[in-house]
């Protein structure tokens, strides 16, 4: 991969990229913490992408687990 001129030898794995549109992020953790969202925010920036989801699986309904993470917004 490379960015900003600089090459990467081992690139980031999205879990999802949908219609070349949003990046889905996939987590069964006991709480999404600040670095789940970090790392989103992260590969929003390196596919310039503008829309992501983080979707953690250890909930009791799936709909409390779905956080939109938009690239470009301050303090999500």
């Amino acid at each position: 991969m490379i960015w900003d001129g600089l090459v990467f030898e081992q690139g980031f794995r999205a879990d999802l990229i949908v219609e070349e549109k949003v990046l889905v992020e996939l987590k069964s953790v006991d709480e999404i913490s600040k670095k789940h969202y970090k790392q989103v925010l992260t590969y929003l920036k390196l596919t310039n992408l503008r829309l992501g989801l983080l979707i953690n699986f250890n909930e009791n309904l799936i709909k409390d687990g779905i956080r939109r993470i938009v690239n470009g917004l301050e303090d999500q």
